[in-house]
């Protein structure tokens, strides 16, 4: 078992890490297939998304439904738990554009607008 020192270990534990914001953050935006978030996660293998959605499905913050039909279909949905992250998910997205249109050039910063 572990222990937390703070509420925001908490936080960190379950939404922390490179890929698991991104997840969530497409899938607020509607259900996808494995497929989809590789296409639209380029730079995350295979084995890194599996291990991520296994990660936020045992943490509640996402839900894997399987077809009965062949070949076999999964698909991956936001609970209502991970719901909840959309205003912190946003919030960052907002923080992020900030901090970009401050510090970076244009060749650093190419905003692709996916809204």
């Amino acid at each position: 078992m572990k222990t937390f020192y703070c509420d925001l270990e908490i936080t960190l534990d379950v939404i922390g890490g490179k890929w698991r914001p991104l997840i969530l953050y497409y899938l607020i935006k509607g259900p996808k297939r494995t497929g989809e978030l590789k296409r639209l996660i380029p730079s995350i293998s295979q084995k890194m998304l599996v291990q991520s959605l296994r990660e936020l499905e045992s943490n509640h913050l996402i839900i894997r439904t399987m077809f009965n039909q062949v070949p076999p279909k999964v698909e991956y949905a936001i609970s209502e738990m991970g719901m909840s992250l959309e205003p912190t998910l946003r919030a960052l997205c907002d923080w992020g554009q900030d901090y970009a249109e401050k510090t970076l050039n244009k060749d650093e910063y190419r905003r692709l607008n996916v809204e």
